[in-house]
């Protein structure tokens, strides 16, 4: 996708990456990039706009109105300690409450990915994940149950014991196998940026134009993604993975930059270092300004909060929702 400056400040019909036409008005800018000058929308109206219906087991989940997703860790070594569970009536105590608090998706990770994480082995990653997958589907099986590893071969052995969607860190790169997978799977697929793996993600990352190369990214990933198979792609920024609080705040202020690419965003800035840090606070006292960054979120194009704390995430979609 190539723009040009005669596009600024004109009524223009703009190609993306799949072919399909934008028509988009005045108030742009281009982004500085001497070989591929994007435009970005400061005031934009298109005739095509974000899917916002997936397809989950046959079932459609419309995301015109945003969706939470609870997060539950089955791992000692999680950022956030409260959202740590490793036994099951604690998992399923969490889950209940997440259900009852109004959760849609429960989103369970076997594997930490805070900064410094190591990669664990794919046994230790199974052995932790596939008893809960079947826990909650039998206990909640309304609840739709997202994955996040970075293994196709995890992935697969999850979908089959009644998981949903797939969450990957990575976007598919650390396994080649990954968007194969879950083409064939046929379950939706959660593409997140990450600018490298956990264990060296936060020594000294740098961009020249972090937008530009998340939006390059993205439009990589999904034509990758189609090719692979994959119908439903939702998109993660990944706040927090491979960039600093100022990147973490450049791409919020710019969330719905995003929207062009016709996919559902889901944003996870709950309770990271982004919002504990400037305001030296504590991770435990995050819960008021993670809120107020999710109804920014809301207003930018989120269509998907992904959280710790799911009653707080539901008063700001109620709010969202007067104030639209």
């Amino acid at each position: 996708m190539f723009f040009s400056k005669n596009h600024l400040h004109q009524t223009k019909v703009i190609k993306v990456a799949n072919n399909k036409k934008l028509i988009a008005k005045t108030d742009y800018k281009v982004l500085n990039n001497p070989t591929k000058p994007y435009l970005v929308r400061l005031n934009y109206k298109c005739i095509k706009k974000v899917k916002n219906l997936i397809s989950i087991n046959g079932q459609l989940l419309d995301l015109s109105s945003p969706k939470i997703m609870g997060i539950i860790n089955i791992t000692p070594d999680s950022f956030y300690a409260n959202s740590r569970a490793t036994d099951m009536d604690s998992i399923l105590e969490k889950a209940e409450e997440m259900v009852l608090d109004g959760v849609e998706i429960i989103d369970l990770g076997a594997m930490s990915s805070r900064p410094g994480a190591e990669i664990i082995e794919e046994e230790i990653e199974l052995g932790r994940l596939i008893p809960v997958i079947k826990a909650i589907s039998t206990h909640f099986p309304s609840v739709i149950l997202s994955i996040d590893t970075i293994r196709a071969s995890v992935a697969e052995v999850a979908i089959n014991v009644g998981a949903h969607i797939i969450n990957d860190i990575t976007g598919g790169h650390f396994d080649s196998k990954m968007l194969e997978t879950v083409g064939k799977l046929g379950v939706p697929f959660i593409c997140m940026h990450s600018k490298g793996l956990p264990k060296e993600m936060q020594l000294n990352p740098n961009y020249n134009n972090i937008l530009v190369e998340i939006i390059d990214y993205f439009i990589e990933r999904l034509s990758a993604c189609h090719l692979a198979g994959i119908k439903d792609v939702i998109i993660d920024p990944g706040f927090g993975f491979g960039k600093t609080i100022e990147h973490n705040y450049t791409l919020l202020k710019q969330l719905n930059s995003f929207s062009f690419l016709n996919v559902p965003i889901l944003v996870g800035l709950s309770r990271k270092s982004m919002i504990y840090k400037p305001l030296e606070i504590s991770i435990e006292e995050s819960l008021p300004a993670t809120t107020a960054l999710h109804l920014f979120s809301l207003q930018n194009g989120a269509k998907i909060l992904r959280v710790h704390d799911v009653k707080a995430a539901k008063q700001a979609i109620d709010l969202f929702h007067l104030l639209a």
